[in-house]
């Protein structure tokens, strides 16, 4: 019998409550940095590529048209999904997915403030976006040992908060966080101040037509929302 059969009122409103808000979450992303994109035009009059434009830039007021959109997306998208996580702790039937879904509240903390200071206001913004990869990091790899370990226990494998292929697309979310992170830290190359390039997403033209931190961003963070999609997912409401 599926556990969601099994659940009591009182854990089947959390489940629900939980869904709810972790699905809107995601929405608000999605749908507001589809928007923003379609809205957008640089000083040049070019519209907007995943390939050579940062997220720091769609944000970007006085730059981006639809800044507002993106930033509105990110803010209460975040929070959103922070509420899924709070319902989500009520419902752990693993250790490790206490640390791992306060992590995930922290990064998404992280996200919210990244949308509430955009590149405008430059420290808050960097730190937003700098945590948000670390937390983030920490968090699917807390999930992972949330798998493994059930997997080891034979007969009780972790139920409520897992899914079909997560751990592939956990590992893939860990494989490009985890070089984001270690090449900001390493390959001052990669941007023209020397810094680590989380500091530095505002291009200096001419702008290349591959822009690999932007690229590198771009694809972390639409992991991370497949890989957040996946999580609230498996609190969705099951017909009995």
């Amino acid at each position: 019998m599926h556990y969601q059969q099994t659940m009591n009122s009182s854990q089947r409103k959390l489940s629900v409550l939980g869904f709810r808000f972790g699905m809107l979450g995601i929405i608000l992303h999605v749908l507001s940095l589809f928007v923003a994109s379609l809205g957008f035009n640089d000083f040049n009059g070019n519209g907007f590529s995943f390939f050579n434009f940062s997220l720091s830039e769609l944000g970007q007021y006085g730059h981006s048209q639809l800044a507002v959109v993106f930033n509105g997306g990110l803010f209460f998208g975040s929070l959103s999904l922070v509420l899924f996580c709070l319902f989500s702790l009520q419902r752990c039937d693993r250790p490790l997915l206490y640390p791992c879904l306060l992590l995930l509240i922290l990064a998404m903390l992280s996200l919210a403030i990244t949308g509430l200071f955009p590149i405008n206001v430059y420290h808050l913004h960097t730190l937003g976006i700098e945590y948000f990869f670390y937390f983030s990091l920490l968090s699917i790899g807390c999930y992972l040992g949330y798998l493994w370990q059930g997997a080891r226990l034979a007969g009780n494998p972790p139920k409520h908060f897992a899914y079909q292929g997560c751990s592939v697309l956990s590992l893939l979310c860990i494989a490009v966080f985890g070089l984001f992170v270690f090449l900001a830290q390493v390959d001052s190359s990669l941007n023209h101040s020397g810094q680590a390039f989380y500091h530095g997403m505002m291009m200096i033209e001419p702008r290349p037509e591959f822009w690999w931190p932007a690229i590198l961003e771009w694809l972390a963070l639409l992991l991370f929302l497949g890989w957040s999609a996946a999580l609230v997912w498996t609190q969705r409401p099951m017909r009995d």
